[in-house]
């Protein structure tokens, strides 16, 4: 098999008998270039199968259009629908992703990312708390934007966007509240990510408020099987709770299914159940969870919006955040819905 050479752009000026130059003009936007000398290059680069080398253009320029994901999790429903949406909006305004896979804790981030920016890659978005502070401070050092999404860096110079876990903590209190519940608890995980735990930690300290005090547990990866384990370990108390507030939407089906289906608890007469993200499968017949649906869309749109203005905020060495909030999506979990 026989490789194919990329046709260049000296081929197509000979074929349509012009410069080099009115090759390059034509395919840039906004560049001055007569209609009929733009359409005889569209022809002959038409014919010849040519395209331009961004990656060249990039060196030239010094904007490869390239941005890095760096992800972990990359098979849980929300995880997926974020990416989803960002890569869209990345594809509207011209950019390309690189995706980096952060699950393995073994240095291979590290060397991916520095991969990625050798590819001269212009900005970076965290989707995770998993990787450690030392990647956020790479991306700076290497001169990319930077975007972290539920993290609690501090460096000057990224925009963060978090979701308003407190506001989110006191109207599921509420919620509990409202439906007669008295001894309440938080499924989470053991991973310990930032957003994890300000979820955990405002609802203890909702709860506190009021003289309450939750039963906290954790396990595990913050998935459907460490919330059955978590859900053993909370109804074999001596004060069993009637409310649980989980970290995540797996996790509370995990809860739901050993609730029901091991200990023959009814759902939500004798224990409520809330999570966190609202995925797909919160909506099924079978779950009917009770839950906060992050605003994925806007998190996409703010970050591309940011990674892709042709200039940063006059505060840009200051610490940027925004903090978003999550709808409270009421199903059949909590009585009273």
């Amino acid at each position: 098999m026989v490789a194919k050479d990329f046709v260049s752009a000296q081929e197509v000026a000979e074929k349509a008998g012009v410069s080099r130059s009115a090759v390059s003009r034509a395919f840039t936007p906004g560049a001055s270039v007569s209609a009929k000398t733009r359409r005889r290059v569209m022809d002959a680069a038409e014919a010849l199968g040519y395209h331009v080398n961004h990656l060249a253009r990039g060196l030239m320029t010094n904007e490869s259009g390239i941005v890095c994901l760096i992800v972990s999790e990359l098979g849980t429903p929300f995880r997926s629908s974020l990416i989803q949406a960002i890569t869209q909006q990345l594809q509207n305004s011209g950019k390309i992703a690189m995706l980096i896979n952060t699950d393995r804790s073994d240095g291979s981030v590290d060397r991916a990312l520095r991969q990625a920016i050798h590819y001269r890659a212009d900005a970076s978005v965290i989707l995770s708390g998993l990787p450690d502070k030392s990647i956020t401070q790479l991306c700076l050092r290497n001169g990319q934007r930077l975007v972290l999404i539920n993290r609690d860096d501090d460096q000057p110079g990224p925009l963060r966007i978090n979701i308003d876990d407190q506001e989110a903590a006191n109207r599921i209190l509420t919620a509990f509240m409202r439906a007669g519940c008295q001894q309440l608890a938080f499924a989470n995980s053991e991973v310990g990510t930032p957003s994890l735990m300000a979820r955990e930690r405002g609802f203890v300290a909702a709860a506190a408020a009021l003289g309450i005090e939750v039963a906290v547990e954790r396990h595990g990866s913050t998935g459907y099987e460490a919330g059955k384990v978590v859900a053993r370990r909370l109804l074999t108390r001596t004060k069993r709770p009637d409310a649980i507030f989980c970290a995540n939407d797996l996790l509370a089906c995990g809860v739901m299914d050993a609730a029901r289906h091991q200990f023959r608890i009814s759902v939500p007469d004798q224990l409520c159940i809330a999570g966190f993200d609202d995925i797909e499968q919160a909506s099924w017949s079978s779950y009917d969870l009770t839950t906060f649906a992050q605003p994925v869309e806007m998190v996409a749109r703010e970050a591309v919006a940011f990674l892709a203005a042709p200039t940063l905020p006059e505060d840009a060495g200051e610490v940027t955040s925004l903090k978003l909030h999550a709808e409270l999506v009421w199903r059949g979990s909590i009585r009273g819905g």
